[in-house]
């Protein structure tokens, strides 16, 4: 078992390291997804916001083509949620997250209430990713062919939930995020095994072995909340991992909970600087622990995690939340929920000029805009709130 002194800092720095916030990196996009394994995207401006954060140059037209060309692409995997991965990843992890998909979309009351039946839906699969694979089917094509298939209208639920569990990548629609209401589909190739459970398990190792790579150390609770596969085949998985010799285990200081790591995964000093960044909604790095404390410190959860399940753009500040963002205006909104001092407001700052320029390039100043909402709710009474107006 590994003995460096593991605190609660020194994790939050092996995050930042791993997930590219320690310092931009001049990686190409695709290297750069694989590296902080899936971008959660199912709000289309947060893939390129999370890789601005991380890279340096980022060109978005990069993305753009990547997704195009579906050397990256979208589609329902961990945590039943859109992400964004790399096309090699996407296989090993649609097989690890079958049996979670399964139940949550098939085993839907809203889907059963339809009529049809997991029989159903495995038996209209295959004629579906024909109909989807040589060239990209919209919501609505997809809605009546399947109709035609089953021989009676589907209210969008249903739909839904079967579109959610295929195997179907998001094909781009248009500007100015690759990914617009207009919905399209196309079939995924390689296609992934729905029926093989030993290509599930298999699959699971494979993920949790790429998790582990962009956030661990961590948790087997940490390992099932990043995935929401059921926790009995994550310690499976685990141990199987362990007897292989894959993994070593870490004791860290503060809890008595074991960590898992890849060794010689890297784990910089807890002095290490962390640089001010302005994060995307829905980013990786809030939602891949048990404890979310490793980022998100406790008190400041319920302002950034709302009741359903929004998560807001947020300040790093030293490598932890410490505020939330909004496009606004001719500038950038940031509240702070606690005193900074003025380097760090001056870093935000150049952060956020920076920010507001790529923003107007791409022809959407404010991509969170349906969000606005939120912020008529209160924020801690320490809460300091400042337009960084850069005109």
């Amino acid at each position: 078992m590994g003995t460096e002194e593991l605190t609660a800092r020194a994790l939050n720095r092996a995050t930042l390291a791993r997930q590219l916030l320690l310092a931009r990196e001049p990686l190409d996009v695709a290297e750069a997804v694989r590296r902080i394994v899936a971008l959660q995207a199912q709000q289309p401006a947060s893939p390129y916001l999370a890789l601005w954060n991380r890279l340096s140059p980022f060109d978005p037209a990069a993305l753009d083509k990547a997704l195009t060309d579906h050397h990256l692409v979208r589609s329902t995997l961990m945590r039943i949620t859109l992400h964004t991965v790399h096309a090699d990843d996407y296989a090993p992890f649609r097989e690890a997250m079958e049996p979670t998909l399964r139940g949550s979309r098939l085993g839907d009351p809203r889907f059963k209430a339809s009529g049809l039946t997991a029989a159903d839906a495995d038996a209209v699969l295959p004629p579906l990713l024909k109909y989807a694979e040589d060239h990209p089917r919209t919501a609505a094509e997809l809605k009546t062919w399947l109709e035609d298939q089953v021989g009676s209208p589907l209210d969008t639920s249903a739909h839904r939930l079967l579109r959610q569990y295929a195997p179907l990548w998001h094909q781009p629609t248009g500007t100015p995020w690759s990914f617009t209401t207009r919905q399209s589909y196309v079939t995924a190739t390689p296609p992934p095994s729905l029926t093989d459970p030993e290509a599930a398990a298999e699959g699971l190792k494979t993920l949790i072995r790429r998790y582990l790579s962009g956030f661990g150390p961590a948790s087997a609770a940490d390992t099932a909340q990043f995935t929401l596969a059921h926790r009995p085949r994550v310690r499976t998985a685990l141990q199987s991992l362990i007897d292989e010799g894959e993994l070593e285990l870490l004791q860290p200081t503060d809890t008595k909970e074991i960590l898992y790591d890849l060794p010689n995964a890297p784990r910089p000093p807890a002095n290490t600087p962390a640089p001010p960044r302005l994060m995307a909604m829905w980013d990786s790095t809030l939602l891949a622990y048990a404890d979310r404390g490793r980022v998100l410190p406790a008190e400041y959860r319920k302002y950034v995690t709302r009741v359903n399940g929004d998560v807001l753009p947020t300040l790093l500040v030293d490598g932890y939340v410490a505020g939330v963002w909004r496009p606004l205006g001719p500038g950038i909104e940031a509240t702070a929920f606690h005193p900074l001092p003025a380097p760090t407001w001056e870093g935000l700052t150049t952060e956020a000029a920076t920010l507001h320029t790529f923003l107007t390039d791409r022809g959407d100043p404010t991509p969170y805009r349906r969000y606005d909402h939120w912020w008529a709710k209160p924020f801690p009474d320490t809460a300091e709130t400042r337009l960084l107006s850069f005109e």
